[in-house]
């Protein structure tokens, strides 16, 4: 035995010896593996022990679940018309909470189908996935975290809540700077995201990531959450969707704003057309369910397709106090005017006349305002080709244009108040009035032409511009200035002569408005949209409004007078082409110098509509007068907004036919100064107008 064992160490150096040069490399290979495998496991039980560490830090800052799922830093606007029903939203809508245990199966399946198809049997971060991610990528010629991520549900709920940093307008100059560094994809991000999922499928079951992930994930058109997205694009709840529409609703979570319904339908369908296959291969769906579901593809709510009242929408939350309107962090919910019938009626009239009487490619621009004689806007265009999102130019709103021979009619306003009939006479004859700094100024008629005496219902009807130059500087530049004023037009007024033909500018909707006054017997308007405010979940408003009328401006007597005078400019004058059928209207054109703008203002005994078309670079237009293309979309619109409505006649009063005696005493009354309806009191410098008055109007 111990011969044996003596002789033993001397076979494996012999061994040794007999391997020569390989033994030794293979000796060394096995050193090397060996320290390797030692390094090796050592290095990852540390990494282990950091990333356990890491998530378990993370998992004591996680708050419970029901805390993350409304994480909006503004709140939203939901707007109804003036019957209840929803018609635009803005801000970030978030429709309540909804949990994975409660939407729709279709919808949960669409989701996990999409997203993350292995979401039940990862631990929050998925390597076949990543694996797989990274392939594409680098097939498709991208860097190998660039286009598809792999990330996990989880992983995308980490990136919705920003790895638990919230949003502080402190640190951040915006809200969309601070999403873009969440949205970072940097490997560094995405190794702290990796931790943040893993920490979260520890503190939180899969349900209940699932529901912080439905909750909080944008889908476009200002939607937050499935819940609001649902409301949104189909007019129900997340709870209620079926195939189509869940695939399509799943289908945003890749590009919501490409994919968005109301931005492109068509595009939105072909989304949901691969995600029901998906759910189908993937067992969420029969082949039965899945071919119902192709054959009859998820449809836009009403409120959706009508994609009606952005402008309107607009404005009226800038006529809101900001805290709760553009600024809001509450969720608001505002009760206005709109009228979606009228407003898909002037947008139809306004579609038509351009596609049947513009030539194709005309980059005129156009503007609609329909509002009620109170100053309820009841719609509202404010230009061309609008695409149903927030912030475009609104020309009824914020253009200022000059109004031309709309100005008119306040001229003649003032004259009516102070006394004259639309009987009394003007001679249209050739004018010059020196302007102290400017020399002498000489106005002329449209068709440069002199008509003789005529009424002032001629001089209005044919909108004759001497005549009206003549009553201004009668009754006094200041007079009219502050009869349109009362009206409700702000813009600053002009101080010379050619004030009485509408060298002021004003918007549309001043000028809609202010004629608003002359429907409602002489009463001035602030035109609103906004007639409730109130915070969602409240029952008792912020703010409320039962309408626009102001202080009295002229007289019932001179309005209804004024309404007859414009009535015959609709019967035969510069307004023909605004007649309508069967109803009687009245109103003004209006075409400023070298036709930049031109006009339509007008009223039936139901509704106020103005009318402004132009070059939004002040372009002369080509052959268009206000009388022309504006008056025949005016017409246009209110046929279509008083379809169904009965007739009801204008509240106006025609004069009385004269006799031969009413004559002479209209001659008489032409020569001689007017006494106004109002009282003049000691007024010396009123007196003195009149008595100028009573001079011109008898030359």
């Amino acid at each position: 035995m111990t011969g044996k064992a003596k002789r033993k160490p001397a076979r494996r150096k012999a061994a040794s010896r007999r391997r020569g040069p390989l033994g030794l490399l293979g000796a060394l290979f096995r050193w090397l593996f060996g320290l390797v495998w030692r390094l090796a496991w050592r290095s990852a039980l540390v990494v282990g022990l950091l990333i356990g560490a890491a998530v378990f830090y993370v998992y004591t800052t996680l708050p419970p679940a029901h805390a993350l799922l409304d994480g909006r830093s503004r709140g939203s606007v939901t707007l109804l018309d003036r019957h209840g029903e929803i018609f635009a939203w803005r801000g970030e809508q978030f429709g309540g909470q909804i949990t994975a245990d409660t939407i729709s199966e279709h919808l949960r399946n669409a989701i996990v189908a999409t997203e993350d198809k292995r979401f039940y049997n990862h631990p929050g971060v998925d390597p076949v996935g990543i694996a797989s991610a990274i392939r594409i990528n680098l097939r498709e010629g991208r860097g190998p975290l660039s286009g598809h991520g792999g990330s996990t549900i989880t992983q995308q709920t980490a990136k919705l809540l920003c790895l638990g940093v919230p949003y502080d307008p402190d640190v951040w100059a915006n809200e969309t700077e601070y999403e873009s560094d969440c949205r970072e994809t940097s490997l560094w991000r995405k190794i702290k995201e990796a931790v943040y999922a893993l920490a979260m499928e520890t503190k939180y079951t899969k349900d209940e990531i699932l529901t912080i992930y439905v909750n909080r994930a944008f889908l476009g058109a200002g939607s937050r959450g499935f819940e609001a997205a649902a409301q949104r694009y189909f007019g129900k709840s997340a709870n209620e969707v079926e195939p189509a529409e869940a695939a399509m609703l799943a289908g945003l979570l890749v590009a919501p704003t490409r994919y968005a319904p109301t931005n492109n339908l068509e595009r939105s369908q072909n989304r949901a057309m691969v995600i029901l296959g998906l759910m189908e291969d993937q067992g969420y769906l029969t082949e039965a369910q899945a071919d119902y579901a192709l054959a009859h593809p998820a449809r836009l709510s009403e409120a959706a397709e009508a994609r009606a009242g952005g402008y309107f929408a607009d404005w009226v939350i800038d006529t809101a106090p900001p805290f709760v309107g553009s600024d809001t962090t509450e969720d608001v919910i505002m009760r206005t005017t709109f009228d979606p019938a009228i407003q898909r009626a002037a947008e139809g009239a306004l579609r038509a006349v351009f596609e049947n009487k513009v030539r194709d490619g005309s980059k005129a621009q156009a503007a609609i305002v329909v509002m009620s004689a109170d100053g309820a806007v009841r719609a509202m265009v404010g230009g061309r080709k609008f695409k149903g999102v927030a912030g475009q130019f609104n020309r009824a709103v914020m253009a200022k244009r000059q109004t031309g021979s709309a100005f008119k009619p306040f001229v003649y306003a003032t004259a009516l108040e102070l006394g004259h009939s639309p009987r009394d006479t003007v001679v249209d004859e050739p004018l010059t009035i020196r302007i102290p700094g400017s020399g002498p100024w000489s106005p002329s008629n449209y068709d440069n032409r002199f008509h003789g005496r005529v009424t002032l219902t001629e001089a209005l009807k044919q909108s004759l511009n001497i005549p009206a130059v003549k009553v201004s500087e009668a009754v006094g530049r200041d007079n009219v200035k502050k009869v349109a004023e009362d009206f409700g037009i702000d813009s600053t007024l002009a101080n010379g002569p050619a004030l009485a033909l509408g060298t002021s500018e004003s918007s549309l909707l001043e000028m809609t408005g202010a004629y608003a006054g002359i429907l409602n017997g002489g009463t001035s308007v602030d035109p609103y949209g906004l007639t409730e405010l109130t915070l969602q979940g409240d029952d008792d408003p912020l703010i409320g409004q039962d309408g626009g009328l102001g202080e009295r401006v002229i007289s019932t007597e001179a309005a209804r007078q004024l309404v007859y005078m414009m009535s015959q400019v609709v019967d035969g004058g510069t307004g023909a082409r605004a007649k309508l059928s069967g109803r009687e209207a009245a109103g003004k054109t209006g075409t400023t110098q070298a036709a930049r703008d031109a006009w339509f203002l007008g009223f039936t005994a139901d509704y106020v509509a103005g009318v402004w078309m132009g070059y939004d670079d002040n372009t002369p237009l080509t052959g268009v007068t206000g009388g022309g293309l504006p008056a025949e979309i005016w017409r246009e619109t209110m046929e279509r907004v008083h379809e169904g409505l009965p007739p009801r006649p204008l509240p106006m009063d025609p004069p009385v036919p004269m006799t031969a005696n009413s004559e002479r005493a209209a001659d008489s009354r032409n020569a001689a100064p007017r006494q106004p309806r109002r009282e003049q009191g000691d007024n010396v410098v009123e007196r003195v107008i009149l008595d100028v008055l009573g001079e011109i109007l008898g030359n």
